[in-house]
């Protein structure tokens, strides 16, 4: 009986590509390759990027596509920073070090969990919550260029306090309210729908490129703070709004 090849292969070729990504990073980890391990992980965040543009480009969509891509999603930028993070520094702090590494990959799977029932209502131009791959990379870039080098200029007496505040408050941010951005697509017409966006996606590619990678934690982490200001400024907003009376208000 032959085998039938669809469109849809297409993209889940990539979200393969992301889940083995994720795998290959834990095993990296595991022998104690965290750069190479924090790699894979951004790797696989390029792979989950382009299943999605084969995905509209393919038409081939599917309830499918979007379960596959959720798994590899947990595996790649949940279970795999996690365990890294436990590999290069939390084994040391026991139970709580076990506890602190695991947030990644709970809340990132709390965060998927809440997407996938909420997509027909999802907003294409913001997220709710941090996606979990732009969690991850924020997690794990800074590790890898801030936390393990010993010449880096953060502070070694501060180190452990900064990885274990940034690994529980991007975690809190997954399952959080706070709207996020999402990334416009690379076309033409996102380019002209959205230029400021597009503009600022394009000069944090070209930043985190000519350091090599060193940027990368600073400008995703710029990212979450502008998301947590704009919350906090429409909430404030939302608070000086004058309601109008109701004569009727104390009416039975």
């Amino acid at each position: 009986m032959p085998i039938r090849v669809t469109r849809s292969v297409i993209p889940s070729l990539f979200t393969t590509m992301n889940l083995f990504s994720g795998f290959f990073a834990i095993v990296q980890a595991s022998l104690g390759e965290y750069p190479t391990a924090a790699w894979l992980i951004v790797l696989g965040g390029i792979f989950d990027a382009l299943d999605g543009a084969m995905a509209r480009l393919t038409k081939s969509s599917s309830e499918f596509g979007v379960e596959l891509d959720s798994l590899a999603d947990v595996v790649t930028f949940g279970t795999a920073p996690s365990f890294l993070l436990w590999a290069a520094f939390f084994r040391d702090w026991g139970a709580i070090g076990v506890v602190i590494a695991a947030l990644p990959a709970i809340a990132g799977s709390l965060r998927l969990a809440r997407f996938n029932v909420q997509l027909v209502g999802f907003d294409k131009d913001y997220f709710v919550g941090c996606p979990i791959p732009t969690a991850a990379i924020v997690i794990i870039s800074y590790l890898v260029f801030f936390h393990l080098p010993p010449d880096s200029f953060v502070p070694a007496a501060m180190k452990p306090a900064l990885l274990a505040t940034i690994t529980i408050g991007v975690s809190a941010l997954m399952v959080s309210t706070i709207r996020y951005d999402t990334l416009p697509g690379f076309s033409l017409g996102a380019i002209k729908a959205q230029p400021v966006k597009s503009a600022a996606v394009i000069l944090g590619l070209v930043i985190c490129i000519a350091t090599q990678g060193w940027a990368i934690f600073p400008v995703l982490a710029l990212y979450l703070v502008f998301g947590i200001v704009r919350q906090i400024v429409a909430m404030m907003r939302a608070g000086h709004e004058v309601v109008p009376a109701d004569d009727d208000a104390f009416d039975v």
